[in-house]
């Protein structure tokens, strides 16, 4: 756990970002401690006149705002109510465990944190001494609540500040992607392994490998034909066969819904930028990867969104009707080629581009929020006899399920 603590004059300040980050569905409002009502009928005006009730009896110190971050590890198993426990834990070590203060949980990075706002002045006026309040009472009551929660330490952190993978063996990538990405099918999975061209493969269907549940990894090459030879995912020290997967799903698919939000937020913003130019750079900055999906006549048939800032996918049905292939396409600036009648040209081949040559996020010398594999924005995956891609039923009712990516 890294905790962080920033001292400020303004609580109006700290309580208008993380409200904005409410608002902007990339946080949300975890709970409110010291306040004469529940947390979710509190309006903005209540949450700062309770503290400036305190701040106004001391008004010679000007600096009284606290704005406090706790940052894990992905690799810690948290819950709403376990980061509750977590604040409530590290508030009352520093010495606030008295004062009012509110607890937000951001969903806006792959590291799952929370920003907690309070103020350093008690009921009565007296001032509680920030000085060195980092260096000691904070390191100490972050490495004791390390052990009692058996978190990810500060100092072996540092691999998991990336929002995306660097380069690496294929094993370690598929143990990282495996590890940290909230997939709730093969194919989904499938799809985050597509960015670093490797793959997932449950050999043919009817074969005896594909009968006993085997599942190999195996590098693409740029046209997605497989090369060298693949590894058995029995083989990968983390053991991702396909029976370890599927006891993700479940809950894989409950840990995304906090981020669904996030997600349609950033389309939203992308698509209304009002042009394409525009829509590449702020989908490239969060993360975001667009893949759509045709068959072999050119016809898009489905779309999936990858959030590598906060590590989640989603097929477009499952975000709502508005984020279906059909609706994504209809609401795309003007001048992407052949995309907006629902069809691509037939010889566009697996991973045809569709973006500008300018596929690292450092050129320039501007940085974003993507250093990861060099992969376009908006990527066309096609079928091809090596690399099939397959539309199954499986969903709403009888007659209309929910639309499914199978790699065969």
């Amino acid at each position: 756990m890294v905790a962080r603590i920033e001292t400020g004059k303004s609580i109006r300040g700290v309580l208008v970002y993380n409200e904005n980050k409410v608002k902007a569905a990339e946080a949300k409002l975890l709970m409110a401690c010291g306040f004469p009502r529940d947390a979710a009928t509190l309006s903005f005006r209540n949450k700062l006149e309770r503290f400036e009730l305190l701040t106004r009896q001391n008004e010679r110190t000007r600096t009284n705002a606290m704005h406090i971050f706790l940052s894990f590890s992905v690799y810690d198993k948290l819950d709403e109510d376990r980061l509750k426990l977590i604040a409530l834990e590290y508030m009352e070590r520093i010495g606030f465990g008295n004062q009012p203060f509110i607890v937000y949980q951001h969903v806006d990075t792959a590291n799952p944190h929370i920003h907690i706002a309070s103020v350093n002045i008690e009921d009565g006026g007296q001032r509680i001494e920030t000085h060195n309040i980092g260096r000691v009472q904070s390191e100490q009551a972050r490495k004791e609540i390390e052990r009692l929660y058996d978190l990810v330490r500060a100092q072996d952190q540092q691999r998991d500040t990336a929002y995306l993978l660097q380069s690496g063996r294929l094993q370690n990538i598929v143990r990282e992607v495996v590890g940290t990405y909230k997939f709730t099918s093969l194919p989904e999975l499938n799809a985050v392994l597509r960015q670093f061209d490797i793959a997932a493969y449950r050999g043919e269907e009817g074969s005896k490998m594909y009968e006993k549940g085997g599942l190999v990894y195996l590098k693409l090459g740029l046209d997605g034909e497989r090369v060298g030879l693949p590894i058995k995912a029995s083989s990968i020290y983390s053991s991702p066969t396909l029976k370890n997967l599927q006891k993700k799903y479940e809950v894989n698919e409950a840990a995304r819904k906090p981020y669904s939000q996030r997600l349609k937020h950033q389309l939203d913003k992308a698509l209304s930028s009002g042009g394409r130019e525009a829509m590449e750079s702020l989908l490239q900055n969060q993360g975001i990867q667009v893949l759509l999906r045709s068959n072999e006549q050119g016809q898009v048939y489905g779309v999936t969104f990858i959030d590598n800032g906060t590590r989640v996918i989603f097929n477009g049905s499952d975000l709502g009707k508005n984020y279906s292939a059909k609706a994504f396409m209809e609401r795309l600036p003007d001048g992407w080629p052949g995309i907006g009648t629902g069809e691509v040209s037939a010889k566009a081949g697996p991973g045809t581009l569709f973006t500008d040559d300018k596929m690292d996020p450092m050129e320039n010398g501007q940085e974003t929020a993507y250093p990861g594999p060099k992969k376009p924005v908006i990527m066309i995956v096609t079928d091809t006899p090596n690399h099939r891609v397959k539309e199954e039923n499986a969903g709403e009712t009888a007659q209309k399920k929910k639309r499914r990516l199978q790699v065969e």
